[in-house]
């Protein structure tokens, strides 16, 4: 029986390289900044660092408008600092990944300058472009909507008199993948990286890469997708099977190379949409799902879901699962700034089956930060979400301004919480919670802290095969509110109900949250705890 590849039992760190550390005081973090804290991340007990975009880019969505692939903004370091960021997490044992923007570039790569200069130029079809309806043609194509859906896809250029695709932001022009030499240089681009030696991409977007070519319209259904409200079924601008086509041929690309180089795909849609992704073993190694991003606090709800994803992604498939990241809201917010609570995400996080990723600040329980539209940095909250009053989205639980998730890390209690230099103004202002002990020097000293409770999990993982690559059962006539499964000889139990509960399980404690009592062959978990054990028996009688 052959070895699995390295990815099927990692955990994965991601890195917002803006936010994490300031190497030279001008109040952005940066690569060397990375470099300066990779001995933090490996004795975190994480195995793989995912590095949000550093690539050259005006910088207008913060690096998700690429201006050249191959070489990096200014602001955030060097190629030579690229190379060393891989090369130093290779020496500490860890993988590395990297953030690939392949479905669109900024408005001022020199791609789409010349695409846009006119009808005919060498680089006229890289993009996508249409001729628009009715008078003169300046209604947009068809029906299809950006991202943000309060807007129309198309974007009109005078110069050419015509229209051409933004799937997000109007500075974000959408590739034309059908064309043969764009698809190629940016295969080169990937390969350019894994020449360097990164061990996989992470890939935003990749369900929206390939479109419909008759640019036919989406059929009009109102409803909420993913926690926001559509007006269309994207079937013609989402995971079409153009879409899962291409990452088997993506995937065909990353194998030419040794080491498992692996591919994690952002893909919105049902559990059957993502598992197309995956192909037969040639397609994406890895997708993520994203229900966990809005998860209810409650075991029925984590069991069912758990549940879907072991059928729908049975062994030795992986999901891939997540509790916050650089564009949705920080988990403790979710559960009213509760760490208890909190502290039982991250014990479910890391001991169910398959590869848990953390956002950076998470393993702090850093939360979000109050920031108002009117300051906001993010396009999406200044261009689209400002229209929404303050008030309302105060109230909201998903957070419509991304800064508020992307605040700088918080490394101890000095100014700016260690992220940049006295005197230095940070790019985004620091969460003042910093102050209050929600930072690494101060709960690196507490026994009892979110930082630590990280530290035990991820260790604990490396101890155990079992929470690595074991099965995943649930536990079945468990008392109300309590979660609870099995990973071969380890049981994990969770209450997530209001009252105490006792269970017919016992065993060694690898760890526990809040209050729980072992008597008698019995486990009792009181409301907001959780219990890893091992070699339980369950009693029988």
């Amino acid at each position: 029986m052959s070895k699995s590849p390295w990815w099927a039992s990692t955990s994965i760190y991601q890195v917002y390289p803006r936010s994490y550390a300031d190497s030279n005081a001008d109040g952005i973090g940066d690569l060397p900044g990375i470099i300066s804290k990779l001995d933090y991340i490996r004795d975190l007990g994480v195995e793989t660092v995912w590095v949000s975009p550093f690539f050259a880019s005006p910088q207008l969505d913060f690096g998700y408008d690429v201006t050249d692939y191959e070489d990096v903004a200014p602001e955030y370091g060097t190629l030579a600092d690229a190379q060393r960021l891989i090369d130093e997490c290779h020496s500490r044992g860890m993988r590395v990944m990297f953030d690939l923007v392949l479905n669109h570039t900024s408005d001022q790569h020199p791609w789409f300058q010349r695409s846009r200069s006119s009808r005919s130029n060498p680089k006229a079809d890289w993009y996508i472009w249409a001729d628009g309806r009715g008078k003169h043609g300046r209604k947009p194509p068809n029906n299809w909507k950006s991202a943000m859906e309060f807007t129309s896809a198309w974007q009109y250029s005078p110069v050419r008199k015509q229209w051409y695709m933004c799937s997000f932001l109007p500075f974000q022009p959408d590739l034309n993948w059908r064309n043969p030499e764009v698809k190629e240089a940016m295969f080169n681009s990937v390969r350019f990286w894994l020449d360097k030696g990164v061990d996989g991409f992470r890939l935003d977007i990749f369900g929206q890469i390939m479109k419909d070519p008759g640019l036919a319209n989406n059929p009009v259904r109102p409803h909420f997708y993913n926690g926001f409200p559509r007006l269309t079924d994207r079937v013609h601008t989402e995971n079409t099977p153009d879409n899962v086509t291409l990452a088997k041929e993506l995937r065909a690309v990353v194998e030419e190379y040794p080491g498992d180089r692996v591919l994690l795909g952002e893909v919105f849609g049902g559990p059957q949409v993502l598992r197309s992704f995956l192909g037969d073993g040639d397609g994406l190694q890895l997708v993520f799902l994203f229900d966990f991003l809005t998860y209810r606090y409650d075991a029925d709800w984590f069991r069912s879901t758990i549940s879907e994803f072991e059928r729908n992604f049975p062994a030795p498939q992986q999901p891939t699962y997540v509790l916050e990241n650089h564009d949705r809201s920080r988990t403790i917010d979710r559960v009213g700034k509760d760490p208890a609570k909190a502290k039982v995400l991250a014990v479910i996080l890391l001991t169910v089956r398959g590869v848990p990723t953390v956002y950076m600040g998470q393993e702090l329980g850093m939360s979000n930060t109050a920031l108002r539209f009117k300051d906001a940095l993010d396009p999406v909250a200044a261009t689209v979400y400002r229209r929404v009053p303050q008030a309302v989205a105060d109230r909201m639980s998903e957070r419509l301004n991304r800064d508020e998730m992307r605040t700088p890390m918080q490394w101890d209690a000095s100014a700016h919480a260690g992220f940049c230099p006295d005197g230095v103004q940070p790019w985004l202002p620091v969460n003042p919670d910093y102050q209050r002990g929600v930072n690494v020097a101060a709960e690196h000293a507490d026994p009892d802290s979110m930082l630590n409770l990280y530290r035990r999990l991820f260790a604990l993982r490396r101890e155990h095969e079992s929470l690595r690559s074991g099965s995943l059962a649930m536990l079945e006539a468990l008392p109300e509110g309590v979660l609870g499964y099995r990973r071969n000889d380890i049981f994990i139990l969770a209450n997530l109900g209001e009252q105490p509960a006792t269970v017919r399980y016992t065993g060694e404690v690898l760890a526990q949250t809040g209050r729980v009592v072992l008597a008698n062959g019995r486990t009792t978990l009181f409301p907001d705890s959780s219990v890893i054990l091992r070699t339980v028996v369950p009693k029988m009688g």
